[in-house]
């Protein structure tokens, strides 16, 4: 096992992981295309991050910084607030689906997603929107510590 720190940076407006959909003609259920793409691009810049590197092993903190983009339409003084951090983006999405989008990182990071034992998500605005996780193994520590 590795003690560096893995960083995955999707550049440009985060996603959330979109909600299954269901067919009524098949009766089945399918991801949105959207949401594919999206883990898609996401995989894509792991594996590279990765570059041949083995999967992670054991138990795995991760830490999710969502960078919103901030809205055109507010004022310069809004703004300049959301980029301080005194201005949270605590309209939808919620953070446990962008959190969703971690599945992407399954066999190209780790095994499985279930080695994540410790995972904090944020979300800020930011004038460089992106998805950025953070991956390193958990270091030994009681609960809260």
């Amino acid at each position: 096992m590795t003690t560096d720190v893995i960083e995955v940076t999707l550049l440009g407006p985060p996603l959330a992981k979109g909600r299954p959909r269901f067919s009524k003609a098949t009766g089945r259920t399918h991801t949105p295309e959207r949401t594919l793409n999206y883990e898609s691009r996401l995989a894509h810049v792991a594996a590279e991050v990765m570059a041949n590197r083995p999967l992670l092993e054991g138990p795995l903190s991760v830490e999710v910084l969502i960078r919103m983009p901030i809205p055109e339409s507010k004022p310069r003084k809004w703004k300049e607030a959301a980029l301080a951090g005194t201005i949270y983006p605590t309209k939808k999405p919620d953070v446990d689906n962008f959190a969703k989008m971690l599945d992407a990182l399954n066999l190209i990071v780790w095994s499985d997603d279930s080695q994540i034992v410790a995972l904090h998500v944020e979300k800020i605005y930011s004038d460089k929107p992106a998805f950025v996780a953070r991956i390193s193994p958990k270091q030994p520590k009681g609960a809260f510590g």
